[in-house]
């Protein structure tokens, strides 16, 4: 009877406990599950989305640090370089001939996008545990698993942006939508980068571990997503190329969203070239007093938080005109650019980090607003994925162009401005005249 008493206290103390235990993990997610299901989110499965390109941009970094430790840091410049040269020649070259596949060969499959994500983070899963075993070893099937992986990644990220549409709450517009999407990315990217490294210091493989666990989740999440993502009803193909004025294309639906469209090319062009050139520039020659890690720190957190501020300032900029926003900030960027040429320092290219950073995720929003204006309902979410196909094909010409080019800073930011004064010259022009005539909305013959 004693012992029964005694046990009593004991197991009410030990409940306490383990609720005081489990509290801060349950509290975090409801509060994580609250924000990201306000607003009529968690009744569209906008939520559920927004979760998932959280889990999606975690998995990323993760195996971003296990690659960069892999290919970029553990060897001399010298050598780091032609690692990087054989990266890129290995994985991006074959991807600049897969990404034109990819938006069409998804718009095939309008009634699996849901397995088509499921597919793109178990296809990581896979990927990630054929890398924890080349990045020990450095063996050569570290190329093809990583183009394995920028494939995966792209493709999810093709679909994500043709899912998007279906998932608006009530009131909601396309551009508030993708910011919260994109803002929870950037969340989920910031806090998994330092984790990300804390796990490389285990072991190299450690990282990837970690994108395994991520990815698995990420594939049972995609699968949740509502039924209505799968839904094609209403939709029809859009094509890049005029085929006839019957078939409906992006060249039909007015300048803005082409012009839209190239000077966004021009932002991933220049963030292509900026992550290539800036990573062997710092390391050479890293910002006074700093060593090369900390130097491409300060300089990614500067491109990481202007991007999170443009992501959050497009949602209150939503009602003003997208050529406009899309003008400005090309613009804005050519100027960082050439102020970085001029005044070539450490200053000046963080700040040109941050300004790109901010620049390019406006224009991206706006693009998306153009979008959804003037593209027909029934080629929208087709729209969507060949835009974001073009777009990554753009990063990737920026980054052969970041290692191709010669290691002077001066050099490297007047190149960077050249990029920026062509998007400028071909866009601005007809953004403006876009903006002050309205652009009609078409029609679908």
């Amino acid at each position: 009877m004693r012992s029964s008493d005694e046990a009593g206290p004991l197991r009410r103390a030990g409940r306490r406990v383990g609720r005081a235990l489990h509290l801060p993990f349950t509290g975090t997610a409801r509060g994580i599950r609250k924000a990201t299901h306000a607003h009529g989110a968690g009744e569209s499965g906008l939520g559920k989305l927004i979760e998932l390109h959280a889990v999606n941009g975690a998995g990323d970094v993760m195996i971003t640090v296990a690659l960069a430790s892999t290919v970029f840091f553990s060897v001399p410049t010298d050598e780091a370089r032609g690692r990087v040269a054989l990266y890129l020649a290995v994985t991006m070259a074959p991807f600049t001939l897969l990404a034109p596949v990819i938006g069409p060969l998804l718009d095939r499959l309008p009634h699996g996008r849901r397995a088509a994500m499921a597919g793109a983070m178990a296809a990581r899963v896979v990927l990630a545990i054929a890398l924890s075993g080349a990045v020990v070893t450095g063996d050569l099937e570290l190329y093809p698993a990583a183009l394995g992986v920028l494939v995966a990644s792209k493709a999810y990220g093709v679909v994500r942006s043709a899912v998007v549409p279906r998932l608006l709450p009530h009131g909601f517009s396309l551009v508030k939508a993708n910011s919260r999407v994109t803002l929870a990315g950037l969340l989920a990217t910031g806090i998994a980068a330092p984790v990300g490294v804390g796990l490389q210091q285990i072991g190299p493989q450690w990282p990837l571990y970690g994108a395994c666990v991520l990815f698995t989740g990420g594939t049972f999440l995609a699968l949740s997503m509502p039924h209505k993502v799968d839904s094609a009803k209403g939709e029809r193909k859009a094509h890049m190329l005029t085929h006839g004025e019957r078939k409906p294309s992006l060249r039909t639906v007015g300048p803005s969203v082409l012009h839209g469209l190239q000077a966004n090319a021009a932002h991933r062009v220049l963030s292509g070239f900026l992550i290539f050139f800036l990573a062997f520039l710092l390391r050479e020659h890293p910002l006074s007093g700093q060593s090369a890690a900390v130097s491409l720190g300060i300089v990614g957190v500067a491109a990481g938080v202007g991007n999170a501020c443009g992501t959050a300032l497009g949602a209150l900029l939503r009602s003003r005109a997208p050529e406009l926003i899309v003008a400005a900030m090309v613009t804005l960027a050519m100027s960082a650019a050439i102020v970085a040429a001029v005044f070539f320092s450490g200053v000046a290219v963080a700040a040109l980090g941050a300004v790109a950073g901010l620049s390019q995720a406006l224009s991206k929003l706006s693009l998306d607003a153009m979008i959804q204006r003037d593209v027909p309902e029934v080629v929208r979410t087709s729209a969507f994925a060949r835009s974001e196909t073009l777009l990554q094909m753009s990063w990737v010409v920026g980054g052969a162009i970041g290692i191709a080019l010669p290691l002077n800073g001066p050099l490297g930011m007047s190149v960077a401005a050249a990029i920026l004064a062509l998007g400028v010259a071909v866009t601005v022009r007809g953004l403006l005249s876009a903006a002050r005539r309205g652009t009609p909305h078409p029609r679908v013959a």
